[in-house]
């Protein structure tokens, strides 16, 4: 999705700016906003990027006037609304209106730590070898999909070097359409690929610049050394 989200490399959205001994959260509601993220994402009703793709998809204007973790919210709420946890009536009354929904499963506050540090591997067995090799140049296509991608716009149709093999991972755009648990979906060999800053922005590029991106095989094929 060629959204609001993918800002890397636009101008014209003001300095980006740095705080001196900047806390993790800069209000409780902050730190909320990522604790109900976290719990809602363990039920099991949605994947990782299942989430990313209903923050990317919120209406312009909300993903870029809110603070970082509005955007946050305002996604599990569309996540909740499509999947019947909540209601709109609940949502604007700002309590429960309706019988909760059974079978859910549940985040404990004793398991948080361990589930954190598990995480939700990502990476799968394979049996077809990998078609590129670190040290080989390759180019990023340049794909305009409908739905979810980790492809950054900036760096499509641009060369630049395999410099890792992660070994294989679900793809984050089949993944995304996988709406209903089980979640699983089409597996590619994953690469850490480093573009020169002046293969991206042209000679203006700050000298020794570069831009390191993880990309799915089916994003890249071979370029001329």
């Amino acid at each position: 999705m060629n959204g609001v989200h993918d800002m890397g490399g636009l101008q014209g959205y003001g300095p980006v700016p740095i705080e001196a001994n900047e806390p993790l959260f800069h209000g409780e509601w902050e730190r909320r906003a990522l604790g109900m993220t976290v719990a809602m994402g363990a039920s099991g009703l949605w994947n990782i990027d299942l989430a990313r793709s209903a923050r990317e998809s919120l209406p312009p204007l909300d993903y870029v006037q809110g603070p970082y973790y509005a955007i946050w919210i305002k996604a599990l709420q569309k996540l909740l609304l499509e999947r019947g946890l909540i209601t709109t009536d609940e949502l604007a009354q700002g309590k429960p209106i309706t019988t909760p929904v059974t079978g859910v499963r549940v985040l404990q506050a004793a398991a948080v730590d361990a589930a954190l540090a598990k995480g939700s591997p990502t990476d799968r067995p394979s049996t077809q070898a990998p078609r590129f090799a670190p040290g080989q140049r390759v180019r990023a296509l340049n794909l305009n999909p409908q739905g979810h991608t980790r492809l950054p716009r900036y760096v499509r149709g641009h060369v630049g070097t395999v410099v890792l093999h992660h070994g294989n991972h679900v793809l984050p755009d089949q993944h995304v359409n996988k709406m209903l648990p089980p979640f699983d979906g089409t597996a590619e060999h994953l690469y850490t690929v480093v573009f020169d800053g002046t293969e991206l922005w042209g000679p203006q590029a700050e000298a020794g610049h570069q831009v390191s991106v993880d990309a799915w095989e089916s994003y890249l094929e071979a370029a001329p050394n």
